[in-house]
């Protein structure tokens, strides 16, 4: 079986359980470690534990597939299913905040869930690659931007940078003195 096969198994069968926002990232040439990352959130820690039971126990029935390996627990709120090639995350809404593997893994495209997508996809995907190489040449060294025009003075001279501001020295801790020890009075005789 194909990974981009287990990789879109995965997310069908997370689907299944609710799921939200499933994203497929494509990490072949970009990561040694994988090929595909599916991503999940699950609303609460039962949830997570669902999510994850479905997609291992319907690829080891239905297409006699074990994991690698697993990583998570649920007070973490982020597990990890590792398939050859295939990583599986299923985090809480807001460990997907934290963490935003999307961006982390900005490089890489993402994927449609079904092979049926995947034809109006390429297409899309194609139109933005050109789009991004337009872009690319109209940034020429030459051309002036607004954040660099914002750094030259009115003669075109990039502007003197601004003296940081100085700290002021760091006060000394009071140091205590010890009491002076006092004589003992003499009784009065």
């Amino acid at each position: 079986m194909e990974s981009l096969e287990i990789a879109r198994l995965c997310a069908q069968y997370a689907a299944d359980k609710k799921a939200a926002d499933l994203v497929l990232l494509d990490l072949r040439g970009i990561s040694p470690v994988t090929d595909f990352f599916v991503i999940g959130t699950a609303t609460s820690n039962p949830h997570l534990r669902a999510v994850r039971d479905e997609i291992v126990e319907r690829l080891r029935e239905e297409h006699d597939l074990k994991p690698l390996g697993g990583d998570g627990n649920y007070e973490s709120q982020w597990l990890i299913v590792n398939y050859p090639n295939v990583l599986v995350h299923v985090l809480s809404p807001e460990k997907r905040e934290f963490y935003r593997l999307e961006e982390l893994w900005g490089d890489a495209p993402r994927l449609p869930l079904t092979e049926e997508a995947e034809a109006p996809a390429a297409a899309a995907t194609a139109g933005k690659a050109a789009a991004a190489r337009r872009a690319t040449l109209k940034r020429s060294p030459g051309r002036t931007t607004k954040k660099s025009a914002a750094r030259r003075d009115d003669a075109g001279k990039p502007a003197a940078k601004k003296p940081a501001a100085k700290k002021a020295p760091a006060k000394k801790a009071a140091v205590k003195k010890p009491a002076a020890k006092k004589a003992p009075r003499k009784a009065a005789e």
